[in-house]
């Protein structure tokens, strides 16, 4: 039984050090959205967010190529086209942990 409740209580450690969103803006079709992570290297790095509407569905994708180990927070932008509903969502994603659960809310208008 112990090595139950430590195993579940690794397991959930584990998803803690999904990217956090520290901010993001639009302004004239450009997304900068400002994230901070436990960046180790190649093994565990975010690499990327997204912009999803209220039901989900995917509006951007922003990739991250690298890690920044030694640049946190650090802020990207995706230039996105088309019009945008009143509010999006932006998701980040790190190659251990996958996309994060949370969604940081943003008013684009």
């Amino acid at each position: 039984m112990k090595y139950a409740i430590i195993l579940a209580f690794w397991a959930g450690a584990a998803s803690a050090d999904a990217p956090l969103i520290e901010g993001a803006t639009f302004a004239n079709g450009r997304f900068d959205v400002t994230l901070s992570h436990p960046d180790t290297g190649w093994d565990h790095y975010a690499d990327g967010w997204r912009v999803e509407d209220a039901s989900g569905a995917v509006l951007g994708l922003r990739v991250l190529g690298h890690p920044h180990v030694t640049e946190q927070p650090f802020t990207r932008s995706l230039k996105t086209g088309g019009p945008l509903p009143a509010v999006v969502y932006i998701r980040s994603r790190c190659i251990v942990d996958g996309w994060s659960t949370g969604r940081f809310e943003l008013v684009t208008r």
